[in-house]
């Protein structure tokens, strides 16, 4: 946690050097990798009761991001990284679990930026996560982050979003705390502004403090129990939800398409399972 904290730091006194939409942008070609470690119990435990995973089990399919964000933020906040990291909007995610984890197993992890691409508002980066167990490879994710600029590229688009989710039948309906931002970034070390008060949700442009997204997917995932049976879930984060909300989470009957839903029907996220 200390090292994403100094990461936020660094990120924020670098990003106004950095100008996203260069032609000649370049990522940087390393990996960052996490010796194999153990697990620690405690914030594990935390996470589990958060997000609303049992108590005791396999790793919920989400951990290992959180686990690698520390190295994933150190990446996007180098000197060599092109991309400013604030207003870096994490925008979808794909999770390939290739085998159930168990807690008590060390995990070697690494992460890597993998491409850049046009965006109809922007550039996205896509970048990569892996876990490792003595050498095997049991998990791997891949993230989209958009920084938001002008573009001239109006063949651009976003990557393709699943199934409209609009009409998929009501599961459950949660009730989130104003302070859920904050409870959750301590938990998961995740203290960005943009989550943890409304004052200082205002300063990049928002109302109210935001749920993290990764909470949001991982609740879902908790709420459906989903594990590493699934060849893959894929979630896209389509708008932000304003602390304190309630929030509707649907799913098809079979449990392959699953959404957030808030207020009036906005959808604020939509995923898809692979079987």
């Amino acid at each position: 946690m200390t090292s994403l904290s100094a990461s936020l730091v660094r990120g924020a006194l670098s990003s106004p050097f950095k100008r996203a939409g260069r032609p000649d942008a370049t990522l940087p070609s390393g990996r960052l990798t996490r010796p194999a470690a153990p697990v620690a119990p405690g914030p594990l435990a935390a996470y589990r009761k958060i997000c609303g995973f049992a108590e005791s089990g396999p790793l919920p399919l989400t951990y290992p991001h959180v686990l690698a964000f520390p190295l994933t933020m150190r990446l996007m906040t180098d000197r060599a990284f092109p991309l400013p990291v604030l207003g870096l909007v994490h925008t979808w995610i794909e999770i390939t679990p290739h085998r159930a984890v168990r807690p008590t197993e060390p995990l070697e992890l690494v992460v890597y930026a993998e491409g850049l691409a046009p965006h109809r508002r922007g550039t996205e980066v896509t970048m990569v996560t892996e876990a490792r167990v003595g050498g095997e490879l049991v998990w791997e994710s891949r993230s989209g982050y958009l920084s938001r600029h002008a573009t001239t590229d109006t063949a651009a688009s976003p990557r393709s979003a699943p199934d409209p989710v609009g009409d998929l039948p009501a599961v459950a309906e949660w009730r989130l705390p104003g302070d859920l931002g904050r409870r959750y970034g301590a938990v998961s070390g995740d203290r960005n502004p943009i989550h943890l008060h409304p004052l200082t949700a205002r300063l990049f442009g928002f109302p109210r403090a935001i749920a993290h997204g990764m909470w949001t997917v991982a609740r879902c995932l908790a709420e459906a129990g989903y594990g590493a049976e699934i060849r893959s879930v894929r979630a896209e984060f389509r708008a932000p939800v304003l602390l304190p909300a309630t929030v509707t989470y649907a799913a098809d009957a079979a449990g392959d398409t699953f959404a957030l839903r808030g207020a009036k029907g906005r959808v604020h996220l939509a995923g898809t399972v692979t079987r």
